[in-house]
């Protein structure tokens, strides 16, 4: 893209006040940056750092590490034996509302979990009883099974099942349930890939549609007390902040939950407690995060004896 197209900076414009803060954004995606390479290390990480660092912000935690920009950490061999997972900043960001809820948790369920690093994330911080990292595109979950096994999550089970039919078969089983939805991918562009027709008003309608849909049955997975964090990596308010508001709408026994560690990043498109990450910031491409709780009180569900033996998942 050498110059922003006229639905860029209408984007821009809606998402910034400040006029330097637009144009700064849209530059970003007209000449994407390089990005510092992140990990997340499986174990305690080793005192001395294979990797050149930099520095940690005061909310990251231990086992992240940003690398300073050339480092090739999926060359390194402690990556094929599953030392470490490499992922983008951004996806650190948006999970990172994890970090305040306390472990150990019965069950999380990733309900669009490919490649598996939310899963794995959320594997390390509330070391679940049992992870359920499911994946409905079948072409993906070749990836999300090959990561988790590299990285030795267990005990884990990788299904592939349509959010619809996981909320018909296991509801209220979940402390904590994970959408990080399928979205516009505006943000790609801010990593110097590719997403036709992202900006355009019908991409962004129909995936904030398919997100809804995925949120509401989602939700019917979240035992009472328990945690929804809703995710995505893209830009478009009608994807993020209009869905959440949409969803507790619909949803009211549901409320948002503040996360002070990103006060800092607070959209000011919405009074809920809503988070963005920007690509201007110079941490990653991009990503919205808001956590939801279930304000019932009603028990958790044990899931059905047989179901993961009905279910071709892949246990690892």
């Amino acid at each position: 893209m050498s110059e922003p197209s006229r639905l860029l900076l209408k984007l821009g414009q809606r998402l910034f006040v400040n006029e330097a803060e637009w144009i700064a954004f849209c530059d970003c995606l007209i000449h994407p940056q390089p990005l510092y390479p992140c990990i997340l290390w499986r174990d305690t990480k080793p005192d001395d750092s294979p990797f050149a660092l930099e520095p940690a912000l005061f909310w990251q935690p231990e086992f992240i590490d940003r690398l300073a920009l050339g480092q090739q950490p999926g060359k390194h061999p402690w990556h094929d034996r599953g030392a470490f997972y490499c992922l983008d900043f951004s996806s650190v960001f948006a999970i990172s509302p994890l970090l305040q809820l306390s472990p150990p948790v019965e069950c999380i369920i990733d309900v669009c979990a490919a490649p598996g690093g939310k899963s794995i994330f959320a594997w390390r911080v509330l070391h679940p009883h049992l992870l359920l990292s499911n994946e409905v595109i079948g072409k993906r979950t070749g990836a999300l099974i090959s990561n988790l096994k590299r990285c030795h999550i267990s005990p884990s089970v990788v299904l592939s099942m349509d959010s619809k039919i996981l909320a018909q078969e296991i509801p209220n089983t979940a402390q904590v349930v994970l959408v990080d939805a399928p979205c516009s991918g505006q943000s790609l562009i801010a990593k110097g890939g590719k997403a036709p027709g992202c900006f355009h008003p019908v991409t962004i309608k129909n995936n904030a549609n398919r997100q809804k849909r995925i949120l509401a049955n989602s939700a019917q997975l979240v035992a009472g007390q328990g945690y929804l964090l809703y995710m995505t990596c893209t830009y478009s308010p009608e994807e993020n902040e209009q869905v959440a508001e949409w969803f507790l709408e619909r949803f009211p026994h549901f409320q948002a939950v503040a996360v002070p560690h990103l006060s800092d990043y607070q959209s000011y498109l919405t009074r809920l407690p809503a988070y963005r990450l920007f690509p201007q910031s110079g941490l990653g491409a991009g990503a919205f995060t808001i956590l939801l709780q279930n304000t019932l009180d009603e028990p958790a569900r044990n899931l059905p004896p047989d179901f993961l033996e009905r279910r071709r998942g892949q246990k690892l």
